[in-house]
């Protein structure tokens, strides 16, 4: 009898115990951190990445850790603002995968068209103030769009003439002194006139986002002249090579996209090949009376007070009327015309700054992310004006439906080579293909020649890296003061007053600092270390 109580007390403790492992289980417990690590893998957080503090991350890396926390929750609703963003291509297509599997209900704002189609069920549009929701993918919006639109216009024909006959039969009622039915009739007239203005205003809307068109530029000149040719180059910072042994050319009328995950040195190629870096080896060679154009992430204005209109005339030979037809294709159209540069959403910046940019007509356009931070709209205006223009391209993106429809070459990063593709699914392939065969471990005699391999930049090479980073860095710097100097200007002037359109600025205003400083931070983090140790 004087166990009774200690027996039963382990008793309840082992059935609690049992309770708990069992619910423990249920819940996913055991599986936590495998799901965890599969997640943070997924989105491209790996190796070294996992033990650093977060303070120590980057923006994206943020965002990505902030992702993976949500997925392994497994919400039963799932908010996601533009979670493409800062992913490179195997994080978007393993997240697209997750989503697709997703068992609850999820909400996204995204401007990635492709993964809209990949994702979405449904497709919710916000346009002057009326929320739309269709059935499918981004691809079926846009077909579905395009049918309302025609039946929008049939609408509009149709109550037009029926305004038209009930005008004349409210004179014929006036001319008779029938006043009854003549109010009778101006009330309704009054009616369809208000119905008319509506669907009017709402095609014209619409009309504006799908009716644009380019006329493509004259061809001239040979289409197979190369206008740029790279042997044997090799670049990256200090000992570190990102890429090595590339060899292409870039002829006349030819539009490729330097494709690859983040980090692989997209950005740097790019760099090497516009003159702004020093290749470790290999040359660049350009061809004789050539120019180039450059469009990036985010555009910059000498005079932020001209209006738009200005700085087209400013940059060009066109008349006003030239100039309102040509803005009007990137979507400025009346009074738009007329906003200053300084309160431009980042869309509209990069579709001015590139309808100024392609009337000097440049040979070569060289395009870093386009895409990114652009609504779909301006994507839209930018892919035709690129589809019209007559010269070569070189852009890097990952945005899977601008280089579907305005790259025909697809220049591929695989390790540390960069490979021709015809399209970017085959490139695609071959970089799964590549990655599985990656599993293997490598032998040691291969990581030896790697290692050769990456030791033959010399110290002068390597010094002139320095001092070309520490250029960047100051650039940079610059950059960021003027962008705070903005930022403080903009925040003195808000007030009751404040219109939508300079939050929307002073919102990307931000994004592009936040960028700067991302940029500088990553480029600090890269200067090689003291060869002399410690004084």
């Amino acid at each position: 009898g004087q166990d009774a109580g200690p027996d039963g007390a382990l008793q309840s403790a082992l059935a609690r115990y049992a309770d708990l492992t069992a619910r423990y289980e249920a819940l996913g417990g055991y599986e936590h951190r495998h799901l965890m690590e599969e997640a943070l893998a997924g989105l491209g957080l790996t190796g070294e990445v996992l033990s650093r503090p977060l303070s120590t991350l980057s923006g994206g890396e943020r965002m990505r850790v902030a992702l993976a926390r949500l997925i392994i929750r497994n919400p039963d609703l799932l908010l996601l603002d533009e979670p493409t963003n800062h992913l490179d291509l195997d994080a978007l297509e393993w997240l697209e995968q997750y989503l697709t599997r997703f068992r609850g209900t999820i909400l996204l704002v995204s401007h990635d068209r492709t993964f809209i189609d990949r994702t979405a069920t449904a497709v919710a549009e916000l346009d002057a103030g009326r929320l739309r929701i269709r059935p499918g993918g981004y691809s079926r919006f846009i077909e579905q769009a395009e049918a309302d639109a025609l039946t929008l216009e049939r609408e509009i024909k149709k109550i037009s003439r029926e305004l038209e006959r009930q005008q004349e039969v409210t004179q014929t009622m006036l001319s008779h002194r029938n006043m009854s039915q003549y109010h009778a009739r101006e009330k309704l007239v009054a009616r369809l006139s208000t119905q008319l203005e509506e669907k009017i205003g709402h095609a014209h809307s619409t009309s504006q986002k799908l009716s644009f068109q380019f006329v493509p530029g004259l061809a001239s000149g040979d289409p197979d002249r190369i206008l740029l040719e790279t042997i044997g180059l090799a670049g990256g910072y200090g000992r570190e090579l990102l890429f090595r042994d590339v060899s292409f050319v870039l002829r006349a009328r030819a539009k490729a996209c330097l494709c690859g995950p983040n980090g692989c040195g997209k950005t740097t190629l790019l760099n090497l090949l516009r003159g702004e870096m020093i290749a470790a080896e290999g040359r660049v060679r350009l061809a004789a009376q050539m120019s180039v154009g450059t469009l990036g992430q985010h555009v910059s204005f000498s005079d932020e007070t001209r209006s738009v209109l200005d700085e087209l005339l400013a940059r060009s030979a066109l008349s006003e009327a030239q100039a309102r037809d040509l803005l009007a294709r990137y979507g400025f159209r009346d009074t738009h015309v007329y906003k200053q540069l300084q309160v431009l959403s980042g869309g509209e910046r990069s579709r001015l700054y590139l309808a100024c940019l392609l009337l000097e007509e440049p040979n070569i356009l060289f395009l870093d992310e386009p895409t990114n931070h652009l609504d779909i709209y301006s994507r839209e205006v930018l892919e035709r004006a690129l589809l019209a223009f007559n010269g070569a391209i070189l852009a890097v993106s990952h945005d899977r439906m601008f280089i579907d429809r305005c790259c025909s070459q697809v220049l591929g990063f695989i390790g540390n080579r960069v490979l021709p593709y015809d399209s970017f699914e085959a490139y695609r392939q071959a970089a799964r293909a590549a990655e599985d065969r990656d599993r293997v471990p490598v032998a040691a005699a291969d990581r030896q020649t790697d290692d050769r391999a990456a030791r033959r930049v010399n110290r002068a090479q390597e010094r002139r890296e320095t001092a070309l980073r520490k250029e960047h860095l100051r650039n940079l710097e610059n950059e960021i003061e003027e962008h705070e100097a903005r930022k403080a200007e903009m925040e003195v002037s808000f007030g009751a007053e404040t219109g939508p359109e300079a939050y929307e600025a002073y919102a990307g205003l931000l994004e592009d600092l936040e960028r700067l400083y991302q940029a500088y931070l990553g480029l600090a983090g890269e200067e090689p270390a003291s060869q002399d140790g410690p004084g």
